[in-house]
Protein backbone atom coordinates (compact mmCIF):
# COMPACT_ATOMS: atom_id res chain seq x y z
CA UNK A 1 0.00 0.00 0.00
CA UNK A 2 2.08 3.16 -1.40
CA UNK A 3 -0.26 5.32 0.50
CA UNK A 4 -0.44 4.14 3.98
CA UNK A 5 2.45 1.87 3.81
CA UNK A 6 4.73 2.59 1.65
CA UNK A 7 15.80 -12.87 0.83
CA UNK A 8 14.68 -15.22 -1.07
CA UNK A 9 14.34 -18.38 1.68
CA UNK A 10 17.24 -20.44 2.46
CA UNK A 11 17.79 -23.19 0.17
CA UNK A 12 18.37 -25.53 3.15
CA UNK A 13 13.94 -24.75 3.62
CA UNK A 14 13.16 -25.34 0.86
CA UNK A 15 14.61 -28.44 0.47
CA UNK A 16 12.82 -29.60 3.61
CA UNK A 17 9.82 -28.10 2.06
CA UNK A 18 10.45 -30.01 -0.81
CA UNK A 19 10.66 -33.63 1.37
CA UNK A 20 7.94 -32.92 3.30
CA UNK A 21 5.52 -32.08 0.50
CA UNK A 22 5.08 -27.98 1.88
CA UNK A 23 1.09 -28.76 2.01
CA UNK A 24 -1.27 -28.72 -0.79
CA UNK A 25 0.40 -25.64 -2.92
CA UNK A 26 0.52 -26.66 -6.80
CA UNK A 27 3.43 -27.81 -8.50
CA UNK A 28 5.15 -24.45 -9.95
CA UNK A 29 2.86 -21.91 -8.31
CA UNK A 30 4.44 -19.55 -5.83
CA UNK A 31 0.80 -18.93 -4.46
CA UNK A 32 -3.02 -20.16 -5.20
CA UNK A 33 -5.97 -17.81 -3.98
CA UNK A 34 -9.37 -19.05 -4.44
CA UNK A 35 -9.53 -21.57 -7.38
CA UNK A 36 -6.72 -19.24 -9.38
CA UNK A 37 -2.87 -19.79 -9.20
CA UNK A 38 -0.10 -17.45 -9.22
CA UNK A 39 2.79 -19.69 -11.03
CA UNK A 40 5.94 -19.72 -10.13
CA UNK A 41 6.91 -18.25 -13.58
CA UNK A 42 4.57 -14.73 -13.48
CA UNK A 43 6.06 -14.04 -10.04
CA UNK A 44 9.63 -14.65 -11.14
CA UNK A 45 8.86 -12.32 -14.51
CA UNK A 46 7.51 -9.70 -12.13
CA UNK A 47 10.14 -10.09 -10.29
CA UNK A 48 13.02 -9.47 -13.50
CA UNK A 49 10.35 -6.33 -14.18
CA UNK A 50 10.71 -5.09 -11.00
CA UNK A 51 14.87 -5.50 -10.79
CA UNK A 52 14.97 -4.23 -14.29
CA UNK A 53 13.46 -1.14 -13.39
CA UNK A 54 15.87 -0.19 -10.60
CA UNK A 55 18.94 -0.96 -11.91
CA UNK A 56 17.84 1.45 -14.54
CA UNK A 57 17.48 3.79 -12.43
CA UNK A 58 18.80 3.09 -8.63
CA UNK A 59 20.47 6.24 -8.35
CA UNK A 60 17.28 7.95 -7.55
CA UNK A 61 15.19 4.69 -5.93
CA UNK A 62 15.90 4.25 -2.05
CA UNK A 63 14.13 0.17 -2.16
CA UNK A 64 12.51 -0.39 1.44
CA UNK A 65 13.80 -3.20 1.57
CA UNK A 66 17.05 -5.78 0.61
CA UNK A 67 16.89 -6.37 -2.84
CA UNK A 68 17.17 -10.24 -1.91
CA UNK A 69 13.43 -10.27 -0.62
CA UNK A 70 12.47 -8.64 -4.16
CA UNK A 71 10.07 -11.95 -5.18
CA UNK A 72 8.65 -11.55 -1.39
CA UNK A 73 7.74 -8.12 -1.54
CA UNK A 74 6.00 -8.55 -5.34
CA UNK A 75 4.43 -11.90 -4.24
CA UNK A 76 3.09 -9.69 -1.27
CA UNK A 77 1.98 -7.42 -3.72
CA UNK A 78 0.36 -10.03 -6.38
CA UNK A 79 -1.69 -11.33 -2.84
CA UNK A 80 -3.10 -7.56 -1.95
CA UNK A 81 -4.61 -7.11 -5.54
CA UNK A 82 -6.54 -10.60 -5.58
CA UNK A 83 -7.58 -9.70 -2.04
CA UNK A 84 -8.77 -6.16 -2.97
CA UNK A 85 -10.68 -7.62 -5.48
CA UNK A 86 -12.36 -10.16 -3.62
CA UNK A 87 -13.51 -7.36 -1.00
CA UNK A 88 -15.09 -5.42 -4.29
CA UNK A 89 -16.78 -9.09 -4.99
CA UNK A 90 -18.25 -9.33 -1.50
CA UNK A 91 -19.41 -5.73 -1.09
CA UNK A 92 -20.81 -5.11 -4.11
CA UNK A 93 -18.28 -2.70 -5.31
CA UNK A 94 -17.71 -1.67 -9.21
CA UNK A 95 -15.19 0.48 -10.17
CA UNK A 96 -14.49 1.78 -14.12
CA UNK A 97 -11.20 2.07 -15.88
CA UNK A 98 -11.86 6.19 -15.11
CA UNK A 99 -12.30 5.55 -11.54
CA UNK A 100 -8.77 3.52 -11.48
CA UNK A 101 -7.19 6.05 -13.58
CA UNK A 102 -7.79 9.26 -11.61
CA UNK A 103 -7.07 6.85 -8.21
CA UNK A 104 -3.73 6.50 -9.89
CA UNK A 105 -3.12 9.94 -10.81
CA UNK A 106 -3.53 11.20 -7.66
CA UNK A 107 -1.03 8.77 -6.33
CA UNK A 108 1.47 10.30 -8.74
CA UNK A 109 0.56 13.41 -7.96
CA UNK A 110 1.67 12.75 -4.14
CA UNK A 111 4.81 11.58 -5.56
CA UNK A 112 6.13 14.74 -6.77
CA UNK A 113 9.45 14.48 -8.12
CA UNK A 114 10.53 10.78 -7.53
CA UNK A 115 7.91 9.62 -9.78
CA UNK A 116 4.90 7.40 -9.49
CA UNK A 117 7.36 4.56 -11.05
CA UNK A 118 10.43 5.01 -8.54
CA UNK A 119 8.03 5.01 -5.74
CA UNK A 120 6.71 2.02 -7.32
CA UNK A 121 10.02 0.46 -7.72
CA UNK A 122 10.77 1.62 -3.88
CA UNK A 123 7.67 -0.34 -2.42
CA UNK A 124 8.22 -3.50 -4.59
CA UNK A 125 5.70 -3.17 -7.15
CA UNK A 126 6.84 -3.67 -10.47
CA UNK A 127 5.97 -0.78 -12.69
CA UNK A 128 3.95 -2.63 -15.17
CA UNK A 129 1.14 -3.49 -12.30
CA UNK A 130 0.79 0.41 -11.65
CA UNK A 131 -3.26 0.06 -13.66
CA UNK A 132 -3.66 -3.09 -10.69
CA UNK A 133 -2.53 -0.02 -8.05
CA UNK A 134 -4.80 1.90 -9.55
CA UNK A 135 -7.82 -0.03 -9.36
CA UNK A 136 -6.79 -1.47 -5.89
CA UNK A 137 -6.88 2.29 -4.66
CA UNK A 138 -10.07 3.05 -6.82
CA UNK A 139 -12.32 -0.21 -5.02
CA UNK A 140 -10.69 1.59 -1.76
CA UNK A 141 -12.37 4.56 -2.20
CA UNK A 142 -15.20 3.34 -3.39
CA UNK A 143 -16.05 1.62 -0.11
CA UNK A 144 -14.75 4.28 2.67
CA UNK A 145 -17.10 6.46 0.50
CA UNK A 146 -19.60 4.13 1.19
CA UNK A 147 -18.86 3.30 5.22
CA UNK A 148 -18.43 6.69 5.58
CA UNK A 149 -21.02 8.14 3.74
CA UNK A 150 -18.77 10.46 1.68
CA UNK A 151 -17.67 12.44 3.77
CA UNK A 152 -14.40 11.20 6.09
CA UNK A 153 -14.50 11.52 9.99
CA UNK A 154 -12.74 14.36 11.40
CA UNK A 155 -11.74 13.04 14.54
CA UNK A 156 -8.74 10.90 15.30
CA UNK A 157 -11.31 8.08 17.15
CA UNK A 158 -13.55 7.91 14.10
CA UNK A 159 -11.15 7.40 11.15
CA UNK A 160 -9.56 5.02 13.38
CA UNK A 161 -12.91 2.89 13.73
CA UNK A 162 -13.24 3.29 10.31
CA UNK A 163 -9.67 1.81 9.39
CA UNK A 164 -10.37 -1.00 11.78
CA UNK A 165 -13.58 -1.43 9.62
CA UNK A 166 -11.88 -1.41 6.20
CA UNK A 167 -9.77 -3.94 7.71
CA UNK A 168 -12.26 -6.40 8.93
CA UNK A 169 -13.41 -6.53 5.78
CA UNK A 170 -9.89 -7.22 4.47
CA UNK A 171 -9.54 -10.17 6.41
CA UNK A 172 -13.15 -11.68 5.76
CA UNK A 173 -11.98 -11.31 1.82
CA UNK A 174 -8.38 -12.97 2.63
CA UNK A 175 -10.03 -15.50 4.88
CA UNK A 176 -12.40 -16.45 1.95
CA UNK A 177 -9.58 -16.86 -0.15
CA UNK A 178 -7.72 -19.78 1.85
CA UNK A 179 -4.52 -18.54 0.64
CA UNK A 180 -1.76 -20.51 0.62
CA UNK A 181 2.23 -19.92 -0.45
CA UNK A 182 4.54 -21.80 -1.30
CA UNK A 183 6.87 -21.84 2.05
CA UNK A 184 9.65 -21.24 -0.61
CA UNK A 185 8.69 -17.95 -0.87
CA UNK A 186 8.00 -17.30 2.84
CA UNK A 187 4.81 -17.08 4.92
CA UNK A 188 1.78 -15.10 4.61
CA UNK A 189 1.50 -11.97 7.36
CA UNK A 190 -2.41 -11.30 7.32
CA UNK A 191 -1.47 -8.06 9.43
CA UNK A 192 -0.23 -6.23 6.37
CA UNK A 193 -1.26 -9.27 3.30
CA UNK A 194 2.81 -9.26 3.05
CA UNK A 195 4.89 -12.49 3.13
CA UNK A 196 7.48 -12.89 5.40
CA UNK A 197 10.69 -15.10 5.91
CA UNK A 198 9.69 -18.92 6.18
CA UNK A 199 10.29 -20.43 9.68
CA UNK A 200 13.42 -22.70 10.24
CA UNK A 201 12.95 -25.54 12.75
CA UNK A 202 15.70 -27.22 11.67
CA UNK A 203 18.08 -25.02 13.67
CA UNK A 204 15.80 -22.31 14.79
CA UNK A 205 17.40 -20.27 17.96
CA UNK A 206 15.49 -20.74 21.45
CA UNK A 207 14.28 -16.98 21.52
CA UNK A 208 11.77 -15.31 23.69
CA UNK A 209 8.13 -14.96 22.24
CA UNK A 210 6.92 -11.64 20.68
CA UNK A 211 4.59 -9.66 22.21
CA UNK A 212 1.00 -10.19 20.65
CA UNK A 213 1.55 -6.56 18.70
CA UNK A 214 4.88 -7.74 17.22
CA UNK A 215 3.90 -11.29 16.34
CA UNK A 216 3.01 -11.82 12.97
CA UNK A 217 -0.93 -13.06 12.07
CA UNK A 218 -0.15 -16.09 9.92
CA UNK A 219 -4.33 -17.40 10.67
CA UNK A 220 -7.04 -14.72 9.63
CA UNK A 221 -7.48 -12.70 12.71
CA UNK A 222 -11.30 -12.24 11.98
Amino acid sequence: MLRTTISVTAAAIAATCALAACGPVRMGSAAVVGSERISATTLSNEVANLTQAYQANKSKIQLQFPLSEAPQEVLSWLLRFRVRNEMAVRNHVAVSTGQSERALASIAASAGSTGIKNLAVANGLPPDLLPDLGRYEAIQNALVDRMDGGKLPKSTTAQDELGLALDERQCRAAKSLNILVNPQFGRLNYNQLSIIAAANSLSAPVTPSPSPTQAPALKPPC
